[in-house]
């Protein structure tokens, strides 16, 4: 994997955390704020969470209706047409644990004090809706899977095996790009540096 990743910048590199909407992003359209995370030319950009998010809970919280549902959905296949369209590469991760899992991890962050900082008493009521996530994810997964951005379903229970095939996945989509440096500064020629 050296041979892809070994020449990239990592200053062209970003993680974008998506929490809940803020009260000035909930003000907006849904995509407003991953809008504007979305990559600029040459750069990468991981978003851990994302729009689908703003589609799933409220579905779930039955907060819209199933009419706004596929309003948003089909927003958000306009949207990743709009940046595949503008040159954006766009590969969409599902980590799928199982329930079991899920239990365990959660376990390990209220047992362990150093995990505490990635435990919040919100998660324990989105596991009691379980099945309803379930189907969330379903409905979601096979509304927004598209030729331009399609879903992988990454099982994720073992975390050596989830983090191998989106390595693997990412490699062979960077191989895919033909990725080029930009081309070289005419006035360092023959520059010197005393």
């Amino acid at each position: 994997m050296r041979a892809v990743f070994h020449d990239v910048d990592p200053l062209g590199l970003r993680i974008v955390p998506f929490r809940a909407p803020s009260e000035r992003e909930a003000a907006h359209d849904f995509l407003w704020r991953v809008h504007a995370q979305a990559p600029m030319a040459g750069e990468l950009a991981i978003f851990n969470r994302s729009h689908y998010e703003d589609v799933l809970v409220p579905r779930v919280l039955k907060s819209i209706d199933d009419a706004e549902c596929e309003r948003r959905y089909r927003h958000i296949r306009n949207f990743e047409s709009l940046l595949a369209d503008s040159g954006t590469t766009i590969v969409k991760c599902f980590l799928h644990i199982s329930k079991d899992e899920q239990r365990e991890r959660l376990q390990a962050r209220i047992d362990d004090p150093t995990k505490h900082w990635k435990f919040d008493v919100s998660d324990l009521d989105a596991r009691k809706l379980w099945s309803d996530y379930e189907k969330a994810y379903e409905n979601l997964l096979g509304a927004t899977s598209t030729e331009m951005a399609p879903w992988y379903i990454i099982p994720a229970d073992s975390k050596t095996h989830r983090n191998v095939m989106v390595a693997e996945l990412l490699r062979r989509t960077m191989q895919g790009m033909k990725l080029e440096f930009p081309p070289a500064k005419e006035l360092l020629k023959g520059v010197k540096v005393e």
